[in-house]
């Protein structure tokens, strides 16, 4: 945010780019998390909590990194601005 509003135009790729990044591996580690729990949707109301916690979360993280990667689209096409950059702070 700050890289944006100092005009600080390679600062803020490396720092974006480091974001997304940094999301894809949580996301990796919650899929590791899902695939190898020892227990089933159907193991009464830990399972089910359980997975239903993991998936909402990581579809909410799935998203974000959408997110981020079109405002990291927009930085490199320098559409933002120190005036005009609203869709990253949603975004972030």
């Amino acid at each position: 945010y700050h890289a944006i509003l100092n005009l600080n135009f390679k600062e803020r790729k490396k720092r974006l780019f480091l974001i997304i990044l940094l999301g894809i591996y949580f996301t990796l580690l919650q899929l590791i998390e899902y695939v190898e729990s020892p227990f089933t949707i159907a193991d009464l109301i830990y399972g089910s909590t359980f997975f239903i916690t993991i998936c909402f979360h990581g579809l909410h993280v799935i998203i974000g990194i959408v997110f981020l990667i079109a405002c990291f689209n927009r930085i490199r096409s320098l559409h933002f601005s120190n005036s005009h950059h609203f869709d990253f702070e949603a975004a972030a």
